[in-house]
């Protein structure tokens, strides 16, 4: 099966690119880390607009994952996921401004409580209204985590497991983008970069490395691209295996090929490796999907 996007698709992730583009979304990641979140809640304003936030509920999980690709490529904070992807579809209805929740095991914490108009949290199965309380770190310090004590039983009519689904997927794009656009600054570095008189991109080695993650992350866009069309628990359990393997590889690649100015926390290749270091554990882990996804291929092959 071949699969593209529609022309509306392609219009729609274009525009969504260039809004990004001209957004400065770098700067607005370094002042959320800073807990300024003016520029990050301006930027979503702006995103809002575009529908976003409408699109778990208004379109399809295709559309979903091309704008979560487009926020993971450009770094973009806040926490979307819980907003535009899982709170939709477990409230039934699209959520109204910036909303978090805590769903354990997975997410034990909340994301970006701190500029949350609503809190919610997974009890028993069940979606309740929250209040977050202590402040936890990440290794991605655009990445606030907020314990939460849970109150009264949210009026909610949607499905739990249809949202989770959408979260890991959604997810899964983020580090998609994010793993494209390391590979993309590091290739650039790597033929400007020299070194014993010639670019270092010119080494075999080199190219073996870079060559390592282009084929990583093109051998995961076909799982992304087909769990978005059909959403099961074994599809999207193997698209979030797959893109993190392969996002966690550039990220660690485009580290050692930019040498010591990698490390560095002023330089802008932290801000992704740093937040896909943070996504490759959010909505469950890679051993977890593994898991999963073997239990589920199991009880496939006893059928």
């Amino acid at each position: 099966m071949r699969f593209e996007h529609t022309t509306d698709q392609r219009d729609f992730a274009a525009s969504l690119d260039a809004l990004l583009s001209g957004a400065d979304t770098v700067s607005a990641a370094r002042a959320w880390a800073a807990a300024d979140t003016a520029p990050g809640l301006a930027l979503w304003g702006r995103l809002a607009e575009q529908g976003l936030t409408m699109l778990a509920t208004e379109a399809t999980p295709v559309e979903v994952v091309i704008a979560f690709e487009a926020l993971g490529r450009h770094a973009v904070p806040g926490p979307w996921v819980e907003s535009a992807a899982y709170l939709p579809l477990a409230l039934g209805a699209e959520v109204e401004g910036v909303a978090t929740v805590a769903v354990p095991p997975e997410v034990p914490y909340a994301l970006d409580a701190h500029a949350a108009d609503a809190v919610y949290a997974v009890v028993d199965g069940v979606l309740h209204t929250a209040t977050p309380g202590a402040r936890l770190g990440s290794v991605d310090l655009t990445r606030g985590l907020y314990e939460v004590t849970p109150d009264a039983p949210a009026d909610a009519a949607g499905d739990l497991a249809a949202a989770r689904r959408l979260a890991v997927l959604a997810t899964s794009a983020q580090l998609l983008g994010a793993g494209e656009r390391v590979l993309a600054d590091t290739v650039g570095y790597v033929k400007q970069r020299r070194q014993f008189g010639r670019e270092i991109g010119s080494y075999q080695a080199v190219k073996h490395a870079l060559a390592d993650v282009r084929i990583a992350l093109d051998f995961a866009r076909p799982l992304l691209d087909g769990a978005a069309l059909e959403p099961t628990e074994r599809d999207v359990a193997a698209a979030k295996i797959a893109c993190s393997d392969a996002a966690y590889l550039a990220s660690r690649t485009g580290l050692q090929l930019h040498g010591a100015i990698g490390y560095t926390q002023e330089f802008d290749l932290s801000v992704w490796i740093t937040k896909i270091r943070a996504l490759v554990g959010a909505w469950g882990t890679p051993a977890r999907h593994r898991a999963t996804l073997l239990d589920l291929l199991v009880a496939e092959g006893a059928a």
